[in-house]
Formats: C-alpha cells, structure tokens, sequence
C-alpha cells in the first residue's frame, strides 16, 4: 500500500511511501486489540478505593436478638449488614488491576491497530519537520494544512522532540507519541494518524523486530 508524502503545508512532496504489508496489510484481530486496550485502561487505574467494613465501624457489639426462636434471620449487633443502618461487606478494597498479556499478542495488536488505521485510510504520512522555537499558532497551521484539525490526532514521531512537543500539548484532541513507544489504546483512540518518514522506518524495525529474531 503506498501513500503520499505531504509536508507541512498540506502539499504533496512528489514521493510516495510503501507501507509495510506484515504490519499495515494484516487481517485486524479484533479480539487482541480489545484485551490490549483492556489491559493499557486496567493499569491506568488507581485502586485506592477503600470503605470501612464491619470490622472497622464503631458500635456496639452486644448481640441484640436471640440466636434461634425469634422467627428472623441470624444476626448479632448494630453493625450486621442484615440491619437498616447497619455496616456495609464486601466493600471495596485497594487492589491491583494490572493483568499479564504475552509479548507477542501486544505485539500483534498494535499491528491490527495500525492495519486497521490504513483499511480506514485515516493514516496522514508527513515529511519529518521541526519548530525553532514551541509555537501553538505553528502547530494550529499544520493541522489546517493537513486537514486534520477537527478530528482526534495521534502524531507519531522518531524520536523526541521538545520544541513540537510544546506546541501541542495545549491542544485539545491532540496527541505525541515516540515512534517506539506507541501502544494499541493510543492508535486506536485517535480518529487520525499523523507519522513522519522517518517515523515509518522505526515502526518496522520495533514491529518486526521478533520476526527476525
């Protein structure tokens, strides 16, 4: 699959890049995608959450009714759950949402996102560009230019960069990502990918980089 080069000011550069078919030319496996995405969203939660169980109320315990013969239920103080007023179990506790995924699933799930992204044809190739100096105003423009500032963005570059970084921090629905770095929640949460050449070149040599092993 080849796509256009653009550049900054939304023109075409006269080059074309191929899309490498083991990662952008794949079948989606969706149900990989959505235990990835599970997986990123699980460990962005805190698990701080904490409510007082029986055991930690204040209240008498003095066993208020006998324990057969009454024709009620079973219960002994204040703080029974059986009670109006009476403590809460099974409550929440702080625990740890994390779960494991295989390396190579994660890695197969990343390549269905992307795979999807290109089927969709919302993949924005750019020439690698850069800013003298952080300018929001500089960043609006490309988005303009690249007709893309009213959708969600992901813009995917080779390494990191402050300058462009800075730029777009301030804008709503917009994203960075290091090329190395990117993950399945963050493609597909983006309605548009925005990657750089040289961004491309270090996409495959991280995706591929199990198959030559």
């Amino acid at each position: 699959m080849e796509v256009s080069v653009l550049n900054i000011k939304g023109e075409s550069t006269g080059r074309k890049v191929t899309l490498d078919e083991s990662i952008f030319g794949i079948e989606p496996n969706e149900h990989v995608v959505y235990m990835a995405v599970r997986q990123y969203l699980a460990a962005q939660r805190q698990g701080t959450h904490k409510s007082k169980e029986r055991s930690e109320m204040s209240g008498s315990t003095r066993k208020l009714g006998r324990q057969k013969g009454g024709g009620g239920a079973r219960r002994g103080d204040i703080n029974s759950p059986l009670l109006v007023g009476g403590a809460r179990v099974f409550g929440p506790k702080p625990r740890d949402y994390h779960f494991k995924l295989n390396k190579k699933v994660k890695q197969l799930a990343r390549k269905s996102a992307l795979s999807q992204k290109a089927i969709d044809g919302a993949i924005v190739v750019v020439e690698d560009f850069n800013f003298e100096a952080p300018s929001t105003k500089a960043f609006v423009n490309v988005l303009n230019n690249l007709k893309v500032s009213e959708r969600k963005q992901l813009f995917v570059l080779p390494s990191s960069n402050k300058a462009v970084y800075l730029s777009a921090r301030n804008l709503k629905g917009t994203q960075m990502a290091i090329a190395s770095d990117i993950n399945t929640y963050g493609i597909m949460n983006a309605e548009v990918l925005v990657v750089t050449e040289s961004s491309l070149e270090v996409i495959n040599n991280t995706l591929n980089k199990t198959k030559e092993a």
